[in-house]
């Protein structure tokens, strides 16, 4: 693909949309700038991509180490909280 861009009296150039669209550059992406001879080669600084995680190995993050816990407790607790945030703000 080719394209033809002004450089600004800032000294900035716009990539053409079609030429941003190709190589999925969106604002904030980084490029590389290379000077060879009387060429000056761009080429898109992707970041790696992230590791993605299954249910299971999520489930394996968030261990819980104390005693069991049943809803009713765990909804207590929770309205407890509630209890002690709403007193704390109408003081």
């Amino acid at each position: 693909m080719n394209a033809r861009a002004k450089i600004s009296s800032k000294g900035q150039l716009v990539l053409p949309k079609a030429v941003r669209d190709a190589h999925g550059l969106a604002p904030g992406s980084e490029v590389d700038i290379e000077s060879t001879g009387d060429a000056i080669v761009l080429r898109p600084r992707h970041r790696k991509a992230r590791r993605t995680y299954t249910v299971d190995e999520v489930a394996g993050f968030l261990k819980y180490d104390g005693p069991p816990v049943t809803l009713e407790d765990m909804e207590r607790a929770i309205l407890e909280e509630a209890k002690r945030k709403w007193n704390a703000e109408r003081r």
